[in-house]
C-alpha cells in the first residue's frame, strides 16, 4: 500500500514537472532534406517519436503471437512433429518396460525415424520385435539403426549378439563377437558377452584363451574371475576324461595332459583335485585317484575329498584306513570322516569297526547316505529289522529334498 502511494506521488511529481517545462518554453524541431520539410515544437516530436517507439514494439509483439499461435494450431509445425517425437518415445520406452511389445515396436519406430540420434529407440524396438518372435524385423531395426548412426557399431553388434544368443544361434552370437573382439581388443563388454556365451557352450579350450585376456582387462571382480578359472578348469578336466573314455592303455593321457597344464598352486586347490579325482575314478584308475587324494589331505583337510576318499580303493587299503584315522585326531566330530572311516573298514572287513563308525557318523549328523550304508551293513549281519528302520529313515531324509506333490490315497 505505502509503495503504491510512493509510486503515485512520483508519477504526479513527474507530470507536474513535465507541465512546468511545456509552459516555460515549447521548443522548437525542424526537420528539412531536400523538398521534406518538418516543424513542430520539441515536445510534439518527443511525443511522436515515443508512439512511433510503442507502434514498432506492438507490432513485433503481435507477429510473435501469431508464430506461437500458427505453431501451435498447424499440426505440421517444427513444434508439434518435435512433441510427437517426444511423445512417441515416451510412450516406446514406457512400453517396452512394461512388455507391451506390439506397441512399443510401433512407438520406437515413430521416434527413431525422426529422431537425429535415433539408436536408443532403434534398439528398443529391435529387442521389442525379438519378443515377438519376429527375427527379420529385429535384425531390419539394427541394421536401419546402423545406417543411421554408423559410429556406434559396437553398440549394435552387441544388442544383436545378445539377441542371437537369446534366440538360440550362438554359433551367429560367436561370430559377431569375435568380429568385434578383433576390431575393439580388450573392450570389456565384449570380453564379457563372449566369456558369457563361452561359458554356456561350455567351450573350455576357448575359455582358458580368454581368461588372461580377463585378467588383464579386469573385466571381472578378482573373486569372481578366480571361481570361473576353478571352473573352466573342472570342466576342461571332465572333458579330457570324457575324452578318454573306450581308449584303452591310452586313456588316461588326455586327462593327464590336461592335469600337468595346471600351475603348482592350482593343482593343490580342494575343488580341481576332487574334479581331476573323479575323472581317473570314472577311468577306472582308482589306486591313482587314492593316491592323489591322500597327497591333498596331508596339504590341507577338505571334507569332500575326504568324502571321496572313503569311496576309492587304493593299493594298499589298510594303509588308506590309516591314513583317514589320523585325520580323526583333528576332526573327531566331522560326520563326512566318520562316514568314510566306516566304508574303509568294510575294504578292509572290518564289519564291527565299520559298524561303529557309521553309527557315530550318525549322532552327529542324520544323513540318509549314512543310514543306507549302516542299514546295509546290518541287513547282512541278519540285523533285518533295525536295516528297515534306517532304510526307512533314509528314504524320509531323501523326500525332504523333494517337491510337495500329491499322492495317491492307501487303498
Amino acid at each position: 500500500m505505502i509503495r503504491a502511494i510512493l509510486l503515485l506521488l512520483l508519477a504526479v511529481t513527474g507530470a507536474t514537472l513535465l507541465g512546468l517545462a511545456i509552459v516555460e518554453h515549447s521548443g522548437y524541431v525542424l526537420i528539412a532534406w531536400k523538398n521534406f520539410r518538418y516543424e513542430s515544437s520539441l515536445w510534439v516530436f518527443l511525443l511522436l517519436v515515443l508512439l512511433a517507439w510503442l507502434l514498432v514494439r506492438g507490432l513485433r509483439w503481435l507477429w510473435r503471437l501469431l508464430n506461437v499461435s500458427g505453431g501451435l494450431l498447424n499440426p505440421w509445425s517444427r513444434r508439434n512433429h518435435g512433441k510427437r517425437q517426444q511423445l512417441a518415445a515416451d510412450k516406446g520406452l514406457l512400453d517396452l518396460a512394461e512388455g507391451r511389445w506390439e506397441r512399443a515396436v510401433r512407438h520406437l519406430q515413430r521416434a527413431a525415424e525422426g529422431e537425429p540420434q535415433p539408436l536408443m529407440y532403434y534398439l528398443g524396438a529391435a529387442r521389442a520385435a525379438q519378443q515377438l518372435g519376429d527375427h527379420e524385423q529385429s535384425d531390419a531395426f539394427l541394421e536401419r539403426a546402423l545406417q543411421r548412426q554408423p559410429q556406434a557399431e559396437l553398440a549394435i553388434a552387441l544388442t544383436h549378439a545378445e539377441l542371437q544368443q537369446a534366440r538360440g544361434e550362438a554359433a551367429a552370437a560367436l561370430e559377431t563377437l569375435q568380429v568385434m573382439r578383433q576390431r575393439h581388443p580388450q573392450h570389456r563388454q565384449v570380453l564379457r558377452q563372449l566369456q558369457s556365451l563361452l561359458l554356456a557352450r561350455e567351450d573350455w579350450s576357448a575359455l582358458l584363451d580368454l581368461l588372461p585376456e580377463l585378467r588383464k582387462g579386469k573385466v571381472l571382480p578378482s573373486e569372481q574371475l578366480a571361481e570361473l578359472e576353478r571352473r573352466v578348469w573342472c570342466g576342461r578336466l571332465q572333458a579330457a576324461g570324457e575324452a578318454g573314455l573306450n581308449q584303452g592303455e591310452t586313456a588316461l593321457q588326455p586327462l593327464s595332459s590336461a592335469w600337468q597344464q595346471l600351475s603348482s598352486a592350482q593343482r593343490g586347490e580342494p575343488e580341481l583335485v576332487l574334479a581331476y579325482a573323479l575323472q581317473l575314478h570314472a577311468l577306472g584308475a582308482q589306486e591313482e585317484a587314492e593316491e592323489v587324494l591322500r597327497k591333498a589331505l596331508k596339504q590341507g583337510y577338505d571334507s569332500r575329498l575326504v568324502r571321496r576318499y572313503g569311496m576309492l580303493r587304493g593299493r594298499d587299503p589298510l594303509r588308506q584306513l590309516q591314513t583317514a584315522e589320523g585325520l580323526l585326531k583333528q576332526h573327531p566330530q566331522d560326520p563326512v570322516l566318520l562316514l568314510s572311516l566306516g566304508r574303509l573298514c568294510l575294504q578292509n572287513n572290518l564289519w564291527g569297526k565299520a559298524r561303529e563308525y557309521f553309527e557315530i557318523s550318525l549322532e552327529f549328523s542324520r544323513s540318509a547316505e549314512t543310514c543306507a550304508e549302516l542299514a546295509r551293513l546290518l541287513a547282512h549281519q541278519g540285523d533285518l529289522q533295525q536295516s528297515n528302520r534306517l532304510l526307512q529313515e533314509s528314504l524320509g531324509l531323501l523326500a525332504q529334498a523333494l517337491p510337495q506333490l500329491p499322492q495317491p490315497a492307501h487303498g
